[in-house]
């Protein structure tokens, strides 16, 4: 795709009621979009770092959506994945909850881990040939990490692994700021979506997001360029 600016996350908010309200793109449509492209990209690096299998780790938003779409096609590319929920089932938005019904009528069966004292086991049971998909916290994200999320962030960020991937923005960053919360994931590889965020050029923000790839949801660029342009 034609490289845009860095947008806020308020500008991706707005591309995205614009191509669900004027063009009539299901929201479903670009989670599946943005997920099949990711699962793209990260089979080719699972490949080229030797990981043995993938840890999906979806928070109950469509960020965590995202991550359950990643699932499935990696699972029908005949990947070993392992898909996470961590948060409370009751309170994922209505479109993770619909591809985590696919994934789970699937048979690809999904870990729940709610409670802090879950973290230790969780973050145990991550290999050295595991590669670490971040699909945790979305570019809504502000203020401070809680828990359980916090400790499981922090674990991670402690463990060996192949790789560890953040899907649109890496969890405990401020997409806007560049700012680290209490606690950001720490990734080899951001696969972010329509555009870089203006937060990944923040100082220090490098060491968070590492490598950046931007990657299609199918919004067609004139969108972007109402956005961009203010006439949205």
């Amino acid at each position: 795709m034609n490289a845009v600016p860095a947008l806020t996350g308020a500008q991706l908010r707005e591309i995205d009621r614009l191509a669900i309200q004027e063009l009539a793109i299901p929201s479903l449509v670009l989670m599946e979009n943005a997920g099949r492209n990711a699962a793209q990209e990260i089979a080719g690096l699972a490949a080229r770092v030797g990981a043995a299998g993938i840890v999906i780790l979806c928070g109950p938003g469509n960020n965590g959506g995202d991550g359950f779409v990643i699932a499935r096609h990696l699972a029908n590319r005949g990947m070993a994945v392992r898909p996470i929920l961590v948060g409370d089932p009751r309170k994922m938005s209505p479109d993770c909850t619909a591809n985590h019904r696919i994934i789970e009528n699937m048979g690809l069966r999904t870990c729940v881990h709610a409670r802090a004292d879950q973290i230790p086991q969780l973050a145990a049971s991550i290999r050295a040939d595991d590669l670490v998909v971040d699909a945790l916290l979305g570019t809504g994200f502000s203020g401070s990490v809680r828990a359980p999320l916090d400790l499981l962030i922090a674990a991670v960020n402690d463990t060996e692994t192949a790789a560890v991937v953040a899907i649109d923005v890496p969890s405990g960053l401020d997409c806007d700021t560049g700012l680290v919360a209490n606690v950001a994931m720490r990734a080899d590889l951001t696969l972010t979506f329509v555009a870089r965020k203006v937060g990944f050029d923040a100082e220090n923000a490098g060491s968070n997001v590492g490598e950046i790839k931007v990657l299609d949801i199918g919004a067609p660029p004139e969108l972007v360029a109402r956005v961009l342009a203010g006439n949205a």
